[in-house]
Parts: C-alpha cells; structure tokens; sequence
C-alpha cells in the first residue's frame, strides 16, 4: 500500500497519516510523552503512536504488508518520526523496520540511511568530511589488529572513542601513543575505535545545537563536571542555553544536518581557537531537557508540513 493509499485509509480501516514510531525501552520515556502532547494539539485525529515490538512485517502476493499482533493489517503511514535507542539500534530489528516502512512508501523525518549513518560514529565523518565541513583528523580500521593501528600512528594526544558508543562512554583522552599500548589489552573489541586530535580549546565544553527540519531550535553550551573531557549531562555535566550567541556555529550544525539528510539531528561542536567550530559528532536520537520547550513542537511542525504536501499532491493529481 502507497503512502498516498493510506492517508485515506485501507484494508485495516481508516488509517493515522503520522506514526510516532518508539522503540524498545522508550514506552513512557518523557521525550516520548512531550512528542505526543505536541501530536495531540498539532495533528489531532490524524496521528497513532506505534511501538516497534507491535507490528509484524511481511510480503504477500509481492507486496509488502503491515499487520498487528492481532493480525489485523495495517495501513502504512504517510510520515512516520522515529525514537529509538542508538545503544540497541540493530540492523535486524530496528533498521529492517525503517526499510520496511520507506518500501511501502512512508516518509522518514529521518531516513534509513541517514539513521546508520549517524550510529556509527566514523560513517558521519566521512560524509561530513566528503562534503566539506570541518571534522576533527581521525583514524580508524575495519578489523585491523587493535595494537597496529596505534604502533601505526595515531595522533598524539587523541580522543579515543568506540564508533558505537552513546552518552560518553568508551570515550577517554590519550596523552600519547605508550598509554594507548598499556592499555589497549583492557579495551573492549565489541566495536572499532576512532582515534581523533584533541581540540584542547574545547576541553570539557561543547555546542549542542538541535536541528530541526534546515532550523536551529536549541542550543546549549554544555561543560564538563569536575574537569572531564566529556560535557556529557548524562555524566553529570551542566548545561547554559545559547541559543542565537553562536550564529556560525548553528548554522554549520544546520549544515551537517543537511548533509547527513537529517530531519531531526543533534549536533555537537567543538571550540577552536579561532573562534570557528569543528564538528565532534551528530546524533540522530537526539535527547533535550524539559526546559527546552520549543523542541518537541518544531518536531511535529516538521512532520505535519510533510504530511500537508503529501495531501496536497494528491489533491493536485488528476485521475
């Protein structure tokens, strides 16, 4: 079923023309429940929220099909906002959900690709980097012994961060290649690692800049707790909103977006020197304070203008 057929509804019933799709572990989260106040007063009747462990995905007759564990079909959205977990994102789950919806022709305020490009932390890089934008000089390896890559060279000092990890962790600062050959015997090889230049103007303090549909909605100043490298708040760093202080910085947060084809993203920049900018990562499940009140609705906005131009093609079409 198009995205077109189920505006209008299909062989379940009439159908919700916006899924808020929420993954594993997200169900009464408060990011959750602002994003669906926000629907309730933005799309009113024309929204459903939807968890990933209720739908089952099929194809019969060479089509691709939407049940529910009732079995009772579905009716594909027309535009569809994913909440999921980086940390458990997979391939065979998540990912094979996303796929499935953008096959029958949803509309991703994020889009698959856009989405695994964003959980790994060296796949953003070299978009990034291919496009232009400023990154930090990075090394990394697909299965490459751990030890030879660092007795290949890495630059000293050098962020150490493996490319799936979230909130901080297995992120640490290396003085020098030695203290990464000490201890590499201790890191976990679950993943790769990228190994980054030290920005040490920028040393425990950030830009988080949330992007939003091509707009710059919030922006923070965010700094490390007790000297840390990582301004992480989920490691106890504090935050100061900013929003219009950094106008470049916003803007090349609005950039990465683009390039990454985010609908959605949370970018995080680095202080140079200079008073220009790098780009440390971008977050495509991007997590906001409750004080920042204007995120959740600039969402929905997002997702109802798409919903609007999706009505309005069909209205325009002549059959």
């Amino acid at each position: 079923m198009s995205a077109a057929e189920a505006v209008t509804g299909g062989a379940g019933g009439p159908a919700a023309e916006f899924w808020l799709v929420v993954g594993t572990g997200l169900a009464g989260r408060r990011i959750v429940g602002e994003l669906t106040d926000a629907c309730e007063r933005l799309l009113t009747g024309r929204y459903k929220v939807v968890h990933t462990d209720e739908l089952l995905l099929g194809v019969h007759g060479g089509r691709l099909t939407l049940h529910d564990l009732d079995g009772a079909p579905l009716a594909a959205p027309a535009v569809a906002y994913a909440r999921m977990s980086s940390a458990l994102l997979s391939t065979d789950r998540e990912i094979t959900l996303l796929r499935h919806l953008e096959a029958m022709g949803t509309g991703l305020l994020n889009p698959t690709g856009a989405v695994l490009a964003c959980v790994n932390k060296f796949w953003h890089l070299q978009q990034l980097a291919v496009a232009g934008l400023p990154v930090p000089d990075t090394r990394s390896y697909a299965d490459a012994p751990l030890a030879k890559v660092i007795d290949a060279g890495v630059p000293e000092p050098c962020v150490v961060k493996a490319v799936r990890g979230q909130q901080g962790r297995q992120v640490f600062l290396a003085p020098d290649a030695a203290m990464l050959r000490a201890v590499q015997g201790s890191l976990k090889d679950d993943s790769p690692y990228v190994f980054q230049r030290y920005v040490a103007h920028s040393h425990g303090r950030d830009l988080r800049v949330v992007v939003v549909d091509g707009r710059a909605v919030a922006a923070q100043v965010r700094s490390a707790a007790d000297g840390d490298l990582r301004s992480n708040l989920a490691l106890g760093g504090t935050a100061e909103l900013c929003p219009g202080r950094y106008p470049a910085g916003e803007e090349l947060a609005v950039r990465a977006a683009e390039v990454l084809g985010l609908g959605v993203a949370g970018v995080d920049l680095l202080f140079e020197p200079d008073g220009g900018f790098t780009i440390c990562e971008v977050n495509v499940h991007v997590g906001w304070r409750a004080y920042m009140t204007e995120v959740a609705p600039a969402v929905v906005t997002a997702c109802r203008a798409r919903l609007d131009a999706v009505s309005g093609a069909g209205a325009g079409r002549v059959t």
